[in-house]
């Protein structure tokens, strides 16, 4: 690996912050959604079919931000495992080194920027839903 200690203890500590922004994020986010104007919105009859779609529509976002919060400390938890294994900043494709530019710039990426783009390109639509 071509990260010196003092890189990985820099992208290390990144990772951590980022942790703990997230973390205060999702608790803010679930404090929230106990928030008494959610609680009056989503507990109300609805009146009418809009009261109804923006009563779901809070609900939906507010869930669809502590998923992606998850998955991203998901994500980070993988890079400090990958970290304490020797594997952090090997590309998972290829084996060879993501550069330190990239890591500071996305701390948990899986693969170098050329193999990053072949796999968008391959896998552009996974997951996304089709009519």
């Amino acid at each position: 690996m071509s990260l010196s200690p003092e890189q990985l203890k820099e992208l290390s500590d990144d990772l951590g912050a980022r942790q703990r922004e997230l973390l205060e994020d999702v608790r803010v986010a679930l404090e929230n959604s106990g928030n008494k104007e959610y609680l009056e919105l989503f507990g109300q009859t609805p009146t009418d079919a809009g009261d109804a779609s923006v009563s779901d529509m809070l609900a939906d976002l507010n869930l669809t931000m502590i998923d992606r919060h998850v998955n991203e400390l998901r994500a980070i938890e993988a890079a400090h495992v990958r970290m304490k294994d020797g594997s952090y900043g090997e590309c998972m494709e290829g084996g060879e080194d993501i550069p330190f530019a990239r890591l500071k710039a996305y701390p948990t990426a899986l693969r170098c920027v050329q193999h990053q783009e072949m796999f968008e390109r391959t896998h552009a639509q996974q997951g996304m839903p089709t009519l």
